[in-house]
């Protein structure tokens, strides 16, 4: 850990030591700044566990998503100079593109906000050469993350721009504000300077907080939803040229004008908070009565957050080198509120709380016993603020993972899905959030139901149906899915409750082995069973990625 220079760094460093403990996190590196200079830039942990090399303010880390406010940035210095319209079709730039667009044109503007209605793939050109790219919606209707957009749109960069994407963006903004240590793809030339990546050791199981992690394998991407890689002090660099509302230390990267389009609020994005809303490449939010600018970026193994106070006047950047499912936003908040706090002269605000995943507010409500169709038993008990699965004479405590989802933190043992729990369905006339036949609206239903993958679980409370009927194909679907790609690892089919399942996510069928992912019915994201060869599809589709089936077990 660095030393502490004064209070503020003490109260985030102290922040940081407990955060890191309890998310697992190998190492982290921090950078600190306001409008007029770099407030700090500090590494934590190790870059390499292994060979226990402490991380420095040298390594390269992959900070993901954030390339695409990058991206967003170069598209709009290319507006200024008269090269692109965001509001025309962007098949007039690029019209050699395998994309449909049957709801409506897509344009610039629908890219750069996640609102052009495509799916979100991993990259645009697939192996079946014949496959498209498939809008759900119209564009404009909806927020749908998608990466394949920023894909697209680092594309016409490069064709606008006349040179490939690591030159443009290291012309156009990594030179401009002297990030000489930032890489614009990710390539092996880099690995050398770059910190060690870590990713769940099991990649067939869910992963609990403090479950065993492994180094990744190398990763070569230019794909320009998430290509960069850089260090602590230059995106301090970064981050000040956005407290300056565009202005480097050379001039301006983008006209105010530019930097307004930039963080205009565009269409609500609860997917980074309930309040925040998505500009041109970035989230924009509100925080303690201040306008922010944020994003966060995840990659196979690593995790980071930008958080940018416009109208306090301080930014904060950290990544950590591993990805189990979360990003440090909390510390970039806690260190922009603290940095806010020392600009102001206020009292330094006390640490956000560690919540423990294994406290559970209203455990009781998740206690009983639960018996499937063919007589199997699973229990679950109490103990302090503690849900325990009750399983061969042991107890097995389970993490909170979110809404009425648990996992097991016992190796081994229920680690392949998580724990489902439902709540009985209100009537006809009551709200979502009634319980029905108290008249208390704001009390939640009672639990009647688990599942964990395929096996479904009733208690005596449960009066709702016991029979489903399943599609005679189903068969042919269920299975494990494993793919070459890093971003891929495994996916399983499995039937709960007569529907199809994928990991997790209900899928709806649109026709054929074609299905719909989750329950929104404009969703364009898609899942498709491919060679159906002894009764058994051999590949899966999702995402833009193949799996192919694998039989182990």
């Amino acid at each position: 850990m660095p030393a502490a220079t004064g209070p503020l760094d003490s109260k985030l460093d102290s922040y940081i030591a407990d955060y890191m403990r309890a998310m697992n996190a190998p190492g982290m590196t921090l950078g600190l700044t306001d409008a007029a200079r770099t407030r700090r830039v500090a590494g934590y942990g190790f870059a390499n566990v292994d060979q226990h090399v402490a991380v420095g303010a040298d390594h390269l880390f992959q900070i993901g998503s954030i390339t695409k406010s990058f991206v967003a940035l170069v598209i709009l210095q290319l507006r200024a100079e008269g090269k692109l319209d965001l509001h025309k079709p962007l098949l007039d730039y690029l019209p050699g593109l395998p994309i449909v667009t049957e709801f409506g044109p897509i344009t610039v503007h629908h890219l750069l906000t996640h609102t052009s209605g495509l799916p979100d793939n991993l990259g645009v050109f697939q192996s079946d050469p014949a496959a498209r790219l498939v809008q759900g919606f119209k564009p404009g209707e909806h927020f749908h993350y998608c990466n394949a957009g920023f894909d697209i749109l680092g594309m016409l960069a490069a064709k606008l721009d006349g040179k490939p994407w690591r030159e443009c963006v290291q012309q156009r903004i990594l030179s401009p504000l002297e990030m000489s240590q930032t890489a614009g793809v990710i390539s092996t030339a880099i690995r050398g300077c770059s910190a060690t990546g870590y990713e769940p050791f099991w990649d067939d199981q869910v992963y609990p907080r403090q479950g065993k992690l492994a180094p990744a394998g190398n990763l070569v991407m230019d794909d320009t939803a998430g290509c960069i890689a850089s260090t602590p002090g230059d995106m301090a660099r970064y981050a000040r040229m956005l407290l300056r509302r565009g202005e480097g230390p050379k001039g301006r990267i983008v006209s105010e004008e530019s930097f307004i389009l930039f963080s205009t609020p565009y269409i609500k994005a609860p997917e980074f908070s309930p309040t925040a809303s998505y500009g041109y490449g970035i989230a924009v939010d509100t925080l303690d009565g201040h306008k922010i600018l944020r994003h966060t970026g995840g990659m196979v193994a690593f995790a980071s957050s930008i958080h940018v106070d416009l109208d306090g006047g301080v930014a904060a950047f950290a990544s950590i080198n591993a990805m189990q499912g979360y990003r440090p936003t909390a510390v970039t908040e806690y260190a922009g509120r603290l940095l806010g706090a020392d600009r102001e002269a206020n009292v330094l605000p006390a640490a956000p709380e560690l919540a423990d995943p294994l406290d559970v507010e209203h455990a009781e409500e998740f206690a009983g016993r639960f018996k499937a169709a063919d007589g199997r038993r699973l229990v679950f008990e109490v103990q302090g603020r503690r849900l325990l699965l009750m399983h061969g004479g042991k107890a097995l405590p389970l993490q909170h993972a979110g809404s009425d989802s648990f996992i097991s933190t016992g190796e081994g043992e229920f680690a392949r899905y998580s724990f489902e729990f439902g709540r009985r369905v209100p009537n006809e006339g009551t709200k979502p959030g009634d319980s029905p036949g108290n008249g208390n609206a704001t009390k939640p239903a009672p639990v009647v139901e688990v599942s964990y993958g395929s096996d479904w679980y009733v208690n005596a409370a449960y009066d709702g149906p016991r029979e489903f009927s399943i599609a005679a194909d189903f068969n042919a679907f269920v299975g494990c899915y494993r793919s070459e790609s890093p971003w891929g690892d495994v996916e399983e089919a499995y039937v709960l409750k007569g529907k199809l399942v994928l990991s997790g996510t209900t899928l709806d069928r649109i026709g054929g082995a074609l299905f719909r992912m989750g329950e929104e019915p404009w969703t364009p994201d898609t899942a498709e069973f491919l060679h159906i060869f002894e009764g058994k599809a051999r590949l899966l589709r999702t995402g833009g990625i193949n799996f192919w089936r694998v039989e182990t077990e």
